[in-house]
């Protein structure tokens, strides 16, 4: 219908006047009518090649608003292969332009994706349009759960009304506790992707760290040091008077400094690993540790301790375990912790359990399971036994050559390992101390121990 009315447009003028000669007798009528069916058909023919340009055109015209290629072929009128011309060429243009914003929008994702902090892009409603990935590593599913921190919702919310960049110090809880400086960036006018605001969240928990290391350091230090370094400081000054010609009482109280000093080393040994494992704690381990060859060493190197007290261990590890992530010098130490425990704590002459199996009740991950058949603790105390040099029986811990560190420690490395520790005990029956490792981490460790 189209090509019909542009045909009858194309002659209604040359028809029109030929009828009208014929009218006035002023030109004959057969040739005159012939002229009129000419005129009609080349008309027609017109019509055709133009309705063809003028859909090719806006064919061309169609693919170029939305970044398709040019359509093959050329006008046949003459006026219209100009246009065709200044179209193909601006649909070149385009498309250079087209492929350059692409380019600037690759860069600029790479760019944002490669950043050391985590960083999330908000949109007008505070939901998450995109988040990098150190964010993700981060936080994974936890990620709502962090922008609803309130400090960190204030600044979200003052950013957006007052569109100038908010900072907020906040400590977030999860997936492990941490220190984190945010910044909230409004975006005016708005990013490609629609994002109004960036949040950039700098991890400030290694630095806190070290200064809450160093006063619980000179304040634990000095409290337990105090003791041992009384008792040297007198056995000397007694080696230097009453005992100077007493060989007896020499040997013996050289024996004691020996035990004294052995005892501040130990202690100055686990603070040191406890501040190293608390430096760290808040990156997850990325490295692959076959259980059954780590126990399978840790277990014959404690031989002969279980020979000195008479006990027996009773060792079980699953065939199907798999490789787990973790860190394996750290995880060695949780099991060395738990196992010293279960040694200088349990019966003597009676059985150390430590098996690792698959973690059962809905959960993925491994579980190692320590226990003794000491004589137990008292519920109460259940709570604290992580805490640094907290003890049961501060005089049989000591005796025992024990520093108060090891729970402590054992508690930090498992936060790293993104898992959980759980300590069971039940008065002359024994200990149990449980560290379960999600699957996707490392998975779980379960332990017989005391501090």
């Amino acid at each position: 219908m189209r090509t019909l009315g542009a045909a009858a447009v194309i002659a209604v003028v040359p028809v029109t006047a030929l009828v009208a000669l014929i009218a006035m007798d002023w030109a004959p009528v057969r040739p005159t009518l012939l002229a009129i069916v000419m005129t009609l058909i080349a008309a027609l023919l017109l019509a055709v090649r133009w309705s063809r340009d003028v859909e090719l055109l806006a064919e061309g015209v169609r693919r170029i608003g939305s970044d398709e290629a040019f359509p093959r072929g050329e006008p046949v009128l003459p006026g219209m292969q100009g246009l065709g011309v200044d179209l193909e060429r601006l649909a070149r243009r385009m498309a250079a332009r087209s492929a350059q914003f692409e380019q600037l929008r690759r860069t600029d994702t790479t760019v944002v994706e490669r950043l050391p902090d985590p960083l999330i892009v908000l949109a007008e409603d505070r939901s998450v349009r995109r988040a990098n990935s150190a964010a993700r590593a981060a936080f994974g599913a936890d990620m709502p759960a962090v922008l609803r921190h309130p400090d960190l919702r204030v600044a979200i919310d003052r950013a957006f009304g007052a569109g100038i960049i908010q900072t907020a110090e906040v400590t977030l809880p999860v997936p492990v506790p941490r220190e984190v400086h945010a910044a909230v960036v409004p975006m005016d006018p708005p990013i490609v992707d629609g994002g109004r605001a960036v949040v950039v969240l700098s991890d400030r928990s290694r630095e806190r760290a070290v200064e809450r290391m160093r006063a619980d350091f000179v304040a634990n230090v000095s409290h337990e040091l105090r003791t041992p370094l009384a008792s040297l400081i007198g056995f000397i000054d007694t080696l230097r008077g009453p005992a100077s010609d007493d060989p007896p009482a020499q040997q013996r109280f050289l024996g004691i400094m020996a035990e004294q000093t052995a005892r501040m080393n130990r202690l100055i040994d686990d603070l040191l690993s406890l501040s190293r494992i608390e430096l760290i704690e808040h990156q997850a381990p990325s490295g692959t540790v076959e259980l059954p060859e780590l126990v399978g060493r840790l277990a014959a190197g404690f031989e002969p301790r279980l020979k000195a007290r008479s006990l027996t261990l009773d060792l079980h590890v699953a065939d199907d375990l798999p490789a787990v992530i973790g860190d394996a010098d750290q995880l060695t130490q949780v099991l060395q912790n738990l196992l010293d425990n279960a040694v200088k704590y349990g019966r003597e002459r009676g059985t150390v359990r430590l098996e690792i199996a698959t973690a059962l009740g809905g959960r993925s991950g491994v579980l190692l399971t320590v226990a003794d058949q000491g004589a137990g603790i008292p519920r109460e105390h259940l709570p604290r036994l992580t805490e640094r040099f907290y003890r049961v029986d501060a005089g049989r811990s000591r005796a025992a050559g024990g520093t108060g560190l090891g729970l402590a420690i054992v508690k930090h490395i498992v936060n790293r390992h993104r898992g959980q520790l759980s300590i069971e005990s039940e008065e002359g029956i024994g200990t149990t101390v449980s560290v379960w490792l999600p699957q996707t981490v490392a998975r779980a460790v379960a332990t017989d121990v005391r501090a």
